[in-house]
């Protein structure tokens, strides 16, 4: 039995930051700025699990978490993702 390679880990926040960006705005009561979003994914609980676990989180949620490295964009991506299915 090989041993999980770094490349086969994947730091995911718990509970995704997604939602942890959705009750920071709600709080805050208008959009997050960049820096907000940006120290939220750098003060986030994360934990590193296998890709596969990573994949069936996100799987059993419906939907895929930020990408920590674009962090801006695609919460930016994410808020106009929300916007739509609320309409």
């Amino acid at each position: 039995m090989d041993p999980q390679s770094d490349d086969d880990l994947v730091i995911t926040p718990i509970p995704a930051l997604s939602l942890i960006l959705l009750n920071l705005e709600k709080q805050k009561g208008s959009p997050l700025t960049e820096d907000e979003v940006v120290a939220a994914r750098d003060s986030a609980v994360c934990m590193t699990v296998s890709r596969k676990v990573h994949d069936a989180m996100q799987e059993s949620r419906g939907y895929r978490d930020l990408d920590l490295e674009n962090v801006w964009e695609d919460w930016l991506g994410f808020r106009a993702w929300m916007a739509q299915a609320e309409q």
